[in-house]
């Protein structure tokens, strides 16, 4: 029997599940609703009897609406609330730190790569407005044109080998030059970005470049340095089309030096290695034969497209070969031992080395980290290469002596004028430019008669005087690049070629091949101590050069800014 609506069913009282805890009890009554007088006040309200002050049109912090104050009366608008003169499309560039915007001067005689430098190692607030060079129209620059251009620029001097943070100062020149403030460079190993962001209320404009192939030819990095220079300058005028089309042309030049200079090139290079070391004519020739040989065998792979690593394990066998082939003829006027130092003078990745330090250095950690690990994957290459053939050599019955002392100490200027003839070899392979040839070469002299004297008549450690000669290499080279205003590798890279670790790497890797891994190991921990302190000596005699320069900064003589130190935290 089912309970009619309003029945007897309907009066009972409900359980204290129906019923909310905060419900009102049975029988209690309702307390009568309290007046508006009884309200507590907030604590900002206005006391009575006050009434706010007029705001004026635009001053507020709401809507902007408001009354009229009256005449003399001060506005008492929101301390938040922007000014009336605001306008967003006008705004400042940045705002103003609490300490101030010091003044910076930046020197129109100083090199560009100093002034970007010393503006890019700057916190944004504190860049100096740009100061545009290159006209364009009363439309402003074309900023994706010029972010273009600036990544085709990058683009060529990243794959030249140019460090990242030079890549970054040309690359932060040419926006500036062109009128685009704001501008954020960022280079990597293999990519290239960069961000124009034109005010504080607008969206950034971001584009980016990928960097796929790589070649050494420092004629096309001095020609891309060249436009560089002529773009920051305000004598030259150059606009976008002509920018363009200089970049088109220096990408279509050809190589100064043809395929047969370059293979003759690193015959040279090996030769005169062989001759630094202590070996004689005959030497000469049969390591440079062996270095040509292995430089076709190179060519051939590149040509079927096999990768880089395949290509020194080819480069690096033929050396090697002739050694052992030496060794079994039993010949006792010819080291076997300086034949194959020779062959590892050339194939050694001394560019791609002093690059990865120093943009590990400047802080610029991930590209550092991808050049050092191509530069441990080539030398494993070469490791492979010769491996295989003092394997070889072993088991045909070689008896190569991990003992013998390479290096004579009575013929000083042979091994100077080998140590030239090596520079000017090893600047040829580097496609340099014919006027930087005789710089470099005198450069390369130079630092050998250092770390002669320094390891063989002054019987110093070999680490420290190959650090002190390269050192000296890098101020030198500073310094002529800064008087040509060009890039600083065609006047370094070719001049440390004497200084690379040949001999240590050659005993090294002799010691694992006879299973003795301890003096092996031993040798190859010298190679690399000697490469890191070519790196490292570099790099301090590059700065170094730049204490005495007159560097642009702050009045006062500010020096510039680099990365604080962080002391681990």
């Amino acid at each position: 029997m089912v309970a009619e609506p309003g029945g007897p069913d309907d009066q009972k009282p409900q359980s204290d599940e129906a019923r909310s805890a905060f419900s009102q009890p049975a029988g209690v009554g309702r307390p009568a609703p309290a007046s508006e007088d009884d309200h507590p006040t907030s604590e900002f309200a206005l006391p009575s009897g006050l009434t706010p002050e007029p705001q004026s049109p635009g001053t507020g912090s709401g809507s902007g609406t408001g009354s009229a104050s009256a005449a003399g009366a001060d506005s008492g608008g929101s301390a938040f609330a922007l000014p009336s003169t605001y306008d967003a499309r006008n705004s400042p560039p940045a705002f103003t730190p609490a300490h101030g915007i010091p003044m910076i001067r930046l020197t129109k005689e100083a090199p560009w790569q100093d002034r970007m430098r010393t503006m890019l190692r700057m916190p944004v607030a504190d860049r100096p407005a740009p100061e545009p060079v290159q006209k364009h129209d009363d439309a402003g620059p074309a900023v994706p044109r010029v972010l273009d251009l600036t990544l085709r620029i990058g683009e060529l001097l990243l794959a030249g080998g140019e460090g990242a943070e030079d890549v970054e100062a040309a690359m932060f020149a040419v926006t500036r030059s062109y009128g685009l403030d704001r501008c954020e460079p960022t280079v990597t190993f293999t990519l290239l970005s960069i961000s124009h962001q034109p005010s504080l209320v607008e969206d950034p404009v971001t584009a980016s470049r990928t960097v796929r192939r790589r070649g050494t030819d420092y004629t096309r990095l001095a020609a891309v340095f060249r436009l560089i220079d002529d773009i920051t300058t305000v004598e030259g005028e150059v606009s976008l089309e002509e920018a363009y089309r200089r970049l088109a042309e220096i990408r279509r030049n050809r190589h100064p030096y043809p395929g047969w200079v370059l293979t003759l090139a690193a015959g040279g290079l090996a030769g005169a290695a062989s001759v630094l070391v202590g070996g004689g004519p005959l030497v000469f020739l049969i390591a440079a034969l062996g270095a040509m040989l292995g430089d076709r065998l190179a060519w051939l792979c590149a040509g079927r497209g096999l990768p880089e690593f395949y290509q020194f394990v080819v480069a690096a066998m033929p050396p090697a070969a002739m050694g052992v082939a030496l060794t079994l003829t039993h010949w006792s006027d010819v080291r076997p031992s300086a034949v194959i130092t020779g062959g590892l003078f050339a194939l050694l990745p001394g560019r791609a080395l002093v690059a990865g330090v120093q943009d590990g250095l400047t802080g610029y950690y991930i590209t550092a980290s991808a050049r050092l690990l191509e530069v441990m994957y080539f030398f494993i290459a070469i490791v492979a290469g010769v491996l295989l053939a003092l394997y070889g050599g072993l088991q045909l019955g070689a008896e190569l002596d991990p003992e013998a002392r390479l290096i004579s100490h009575d013929r000083p200027v042979v091994q100077i004028l080998a140590s030239m003839v090596l520079t000017l070899a090893f600047a040829i392979l580097l496609q340099q430019e014919r006027s930087t040839v005789l710089a470099v070469t005198l450069n390369g002299g130079v630092a050998w008669v250092v770390f002669g004297a320094m390891a063989r008549t002054g019987n110093l450690s070999a680490v420290a005087a190959t650090a002190a000669a390269a050192g000296l290499v890098g101020l030198f080279g500073q310094l002529f690049s800064r008087y040509r205003y060009t890039s600083s590798l065609p006047f370094i890279t070719a001049a440390i070629g004497p200084l690379l670790p040949g001999s240590a790497t050659y005993f090294g890797l002799l010691g694992v091949a006879q299973n003795e891994l301890d003096r092996g190991l031993a040798s190859l921990s010298t190679a690399v101590a000697t490469a890191l302190a070519i790196a490292i000596g570099v790099n301090l005699g590059s700065e170094i050069s730049r204490l005495f320069m007159r560097v642009p900064g702050a009045v006062g003589g500010a020096n510039r800014r680099a990365a604080k130190r962080t002391r681990g935290f």
